[in-house]
């Protein structure tokens, strides 16, 4: 041991069951709105939407006919950058952000570099021609072999497109947080 003889009677590499300091500091319960903020926080890190583009999309969820909740995730779902990560284009959110940001990506053949742009179904998403020159098209090419996409989506893995076939089922999506906890939020 690099202490030598100290760590024989007292070490100071062992941990203390207990925090640092004279009095006892035990954790406090989190109330209902931190718990609501949690899941909110939770569910705009996991789709990269910033805070004013969240409220947008549940004051959009709203005024939609239908379930409130269910119609956050579906919009947060049908977001291009979401769909070219779930079809396997890319191997993260934030590649399939910079993949459409640079340009790489078509929706319905028109080039765009907006990664919020929404689909809804019958949209068609495909790789540009000069990206299909590059080094990561090929790559992402034999890569596409191994990846499933959700049943939502149909994916053509030799022509490396695919459309939006309907839209996805809230149920069988897997999300990390509660859209119910959200909307509770939000409605206060």
């Amino acid at each position: 041991m690099l202490k030598g003889d100290k760590c024989i009677s007292k070490c100071t590499l062992d941990k203390r069951p207990q925090p640092p300091g004279a009095i006892q500091m035990r954790r406090r319960k989190l109330s209902d709105r931190a718990l609501q903020l949690r899941e909110k926080q939770k569910a705009r890190y996991s789709y990269g939407v910033l805070e004013k583009q969240f409220v947008r999309y549940y004051e959009d969820a709203v005024r939609q006919p239908g379930v409130t909740g269910e119609n956050l995730v579906r919009s947060l779902e049908l977001r291009l950058d979401n769909v070219v990560h779930k079809m396997g284009f890319a191997d993260s959110l934030k590649q399939a952000r910079q993949l459409v940001r640079h340009g790489h990506i078509m929706l319905n053949g028109r080039k765009t570099n907006v990664p919020s742009a929404a689909t809804k179904p019958g949209d068609v998403v495909a790789w540009t021609a000069g990206a299909k020159k590059t080094e990561y098209f090929k790559a992402a090419q034999v890569a596409m072999a191994n990846k499933s996409h959700p049943e939502w989506l149909a994916v053509d893995t030799t022509a490396m497109t695919g459309r939006v076939v309907q839209a996805p089922d809230v149920a069988r999506t897997p999300s990390k947080f509660d859209p119910a906890v959200i909307v509770e939020y939000y409605s206060r």
